[in-house]
């Protein structure tokens, strides 16, 4: 997603200032603009920020059109210090790490901090990518200067304001603890001195602190959300509640884009609680009905009484084993060259090794599923959902309720988990929430309205990670050095088709579909792209590409490693040479943590290694396995990261640990989702596998340490840990696995 932006033309960003983003982002956030928000806390210290260059609608010159909840930092005459976060809080912890960057440059009492999720607006795109949005592991590596340098002006003012009542210079000055400390044991705590630092312009030149004068970056945090959510009080979308407030829920076609031909509500609206029930638009030009009720638990039930005739004989179905018969077969064939390189040594060389490798449909599967509460009048929408694009589905809220965008205001909400499925192009969830909202409203309705998605909707409902397979032939001399490495790779677009297309497609190359594909070794590497078609909806999923790419590059490389008698480690290093010290130096702490160049394991236990990177930043995994009748375990995780700057320590373990048991669970039986003619064979939990804490293993994370700008920690643990796992088995077993989930049994 870090090169997804948005439709540069609807919402006026320049096609050349949204390519050189991704070309070069430090360049977008060199330099930034502020402004001063009149404060609805009566008095304070309120700062806002825009980013000139970002796109044409953040500019200094539009500061009078920001209002009081667009503002980033509110410092309170009772010292409270309120900081707004301008992505999802959806378990990444950007609510802390975001806060931290704030409090380091200000001088804050971290206990006097507080953070709150900031609505749709302008104000809050982020600065690189011109839209606000979560997603591309780019919070923190977008975000780093553009919060710390906010803290920074708040600090500069507050200095001022107290040397002006103390008749001393800024430079005898300094902010510490929530207080400015000035000569002669002067004293003045931020509160005090808001109202006077309000009055003062913000500063033109900002000075950001030095890395080695950093209290807070770097050090080990614990989470702001943590007493809510280990108490059970944090409010999630799926909690929410207004005054008058009904619950709808939507019978959807089993097949994609299918329709409604008829339908009988009898039973349904004989069910005490229920209100109503009407067709209504559904997402991919189908339809479906809408049961409103008093509450959820009544809304369900009428939904389950309902008697629906659907309409798909016109619609493609699709079938998981004719779909991968078929990938199989295309991907034999030539496509679309990707990446040239001369392969032609494969022809002569004396080894070789040839391999298909099957990835299935993967479902988000979020813990909360999916949810979006409107209030609709004739004048104005109300939206309260955890989206992960609100700049995406503020505009498509205003576009599906005929409203102007000033019209539609959109609260983010605290989601339990996402990993890409709040974030849709087409907005489908919100989209169809909205059509609801105006169905209930022309059935005479009125009030606010949330839409709540079951499990069994929420793993049925699309969306999904694609399946792929992809085909390799690697040719090797006798001293075993690679002549050639041909792949090919059949799968679905993410980005054809949707408005995204013109930014992340080239000549027929959607880059999601190849992207980390051959890391950066030093390989021979051929690279050819089959676009397949099919009526499944897909998406990006944590780490997007790189959940398969990962996979079959490291494991071929081990399998490389083996086929010429050489360690994996040493293998990985000497491709990755001397251009690569941010994967070499991964590697080698991973290997370092582990004892994987000294330790003595228990019998039936072997290392696995893997290394990728993603998003900027490297993990580098050495895992210990065991196989036990065809069932494999993996007991324990070294992780050695390079992500530049530390924030906070403790979101890296967490990320890291997190990312471990989710894509372990893509390694366990039933870890995929499957179709018969057209329909979803999985519902929930018990048909769709994900981990469960007795998969988990005792993960170690370490860092490399560095004071460049940070990259991106949300995905990038994803893709190694599999292929570490694989690489394991097979020192094991003997057993390469081609295919996800594993199945020792057949491979």
């Amino acid at each position: 997603m870090r090169n997804v932006l948005l439709n540069a033309q609807r919402d006026g960003v320049e096609l050349e200032q949204t390519q050189a983003a991704i070309a070069n982002p430090a360049s977008t956030i060199s330099r930034r603009g502020f402004l001063k928000v009149s404060s609805a806390i009566g008095a304070g210290l309120v700062i806002g920020f825009v980013a000139p260059g970002a796109n044409k609608m953040a500019r200094a010159a539009d500061a009078k059109k920001v209002v009081t909840p667009n503002a980033f930092l509110k410092i309170a005459p009772d010292n409270s210090i309120t900081i707004a976060i301008n992505r999802l809080e959806f378990g990444q912890g950007v609510t802390t790490s975001l806060s931290m960057l704030i409090a380091e440059e200000l001088g804050a009492d971290w206990s006097q901090v507080h953070a709150e999720l900031a609505p749709a607006g302008d104000i809050f795109k982020d600065p690189v990518f011109g839209m606000q949005m979560t997603g591309g592991s780019s919070s923190i590596a977008n975000s780093y200067t553009q919060y710390r340098e906010i803290g920074a002006a708040a600090r500069a003012m507050l200095i001022s304001a107290a040397a002006k009542q103390w008749q001393v210079t800024d430079a005898e000055c300094h902010t510490e603890n929530s207080m400015v400390i000035g000569p002669l044991g002067y004293k003045a705590t931020f509160g005090s001195l808001a109202q006077a630092a309000m009055a003062l312009e913000i500063p033109a030149t900002i000075t950001l602190k030095d890395a080695k004068d950093f209290k807070l970056i770097g050090k080990p945090t614990k989470r702001i959300d943590s007493q809510a959510k280990s108490s059970g009080t944090q409010q999630f979308g799926i909690d929410f509640s207004v005054p008058n407030m009904k619950v709808a829920v939507v019978s959807r076609a089993p097949v994609f884009g299918g329709t409604v031909g008829n339908f009988d509500a009898t039973a349904t609206l004989a069910i005490k609680g229920v209100i109503g029930a009407v067709k209504v638009p559904t997402d991919r030009g189908g339809s479906g009905v809408a049961v409103f009720a008093d509450g959820y638990w009544p809304a369900k039930q009428g939904r389950d009484a309902l008697k629906v005739t659907w309409n798909s004989a016109n619609v493609a179905k699709v079938s998981s084993d004719e779909q991968f018969k078929s990938f199989k077969a295309l991907v034999k064939t030539p496509g679309i060259v990707a990446k040239k390189a001369d392969v032609s040594g494969i022809a002569k060389a004396a080894k070789k090794i040839s391999a298909v490798y099957e990835f299935p449909y993967l479902a988000h599967a979020p813990m909360e599923p999916l949810n979006c509460t409107i209030d609709l009048t004739d004048d104005s929408c109300t939206v309260w959902a955890g989206s992960q694009f609100q700049t995406f589905d503020h505009g498509a809220a205003a576009r599906t309720a005929g409203l102007k965008p000033e019209q539609v205001t959109l609260h983010t909400m605290m989601a339990g988990g996402g990993f890409g499925r709040r974030a849709v192009p087409t907005s489908d969830y919100i989209v169809e929430a909205v059509n609801v909202a105006k169905a209930y409203r022309a059935a005479g309705k009125s009030g606010p309205l949330k839409v709540i998605w079951s499990r069994e909707d929420d793993i049925k409902g699309g969306y999904y990670r694609p399946s792929m397979v992809h085909s390799a032939e690697i040719g090797f001399d006798k001293q075993g050095k690679m002549l050639g490495w041909d792949h090919s790779v059949v799968g679905q677009s993410i980005m054809m088709g949707t408005a995204l297309e013109a930014f992340s497609v080239k000549d027929g190359v959607d880059e999601t579909t190849i992207e980390g594909l051959g890391g950066k070794y030093d390989v021979p590497l051929k690279i050819s792209v089959h676009n397949a078609q099919a009526n499944v909806p897909v998406l990006w999923f944590r780490s997007v590409g790189n959940t398969h790419t990962a996979f079959v590059t490291e494991t071929l490389l081990d399998e490389a490693a083996h086929l010429n008698g050489i360690d994996p480690v040493k293998y990985r290093r000497s491709l990755l040479g001397k251009d690569n010290p941010r994967h070499v130096a991964a590697l080698d702490l991973a290997v370092k943590i582990s004892g994987y160049e000294t330790a003595k394991l228990p019998k039936g236990h072997a290392f696995g290694v893997a290394l990728h990177e993603s998003f900027n930043s490297v993990v580098a995994y050495v895992v210990e396995a065991s196989v036990t009748k065809n069932v494999p375990k993996l007991h324990r995780v070294w992780a050695g990261v390079h992500c530049n700057q530390v924030v906070n320590p403790l979101t890296i373990e967490a990320q890291v640990q997190g990312a471990t048991l989710m894509a372990l669970g893509t390694t366990l039986p039933g870890a995929e989702i499957t179709f018969n003619d057209g329909v979803v064979q999985q519902q929930n939990f018990s048909d769709y596998t994900v981990a469960r804490m007795p998969d988990m293993p005792i993960v170690t994370v370490a860092t490399v340490p560095s004071n460049d700008p940070p990259t991106g920690m949300g995905e990038p643990g994803f893709p190694a840990l599999a292929p570490a796992f694989a690489n394991a088995i097979a020192k094991l077993t003997g057993k390469r696995l081609r295919r996800l989930p594993f199945d020792l049994a057949t491979a």
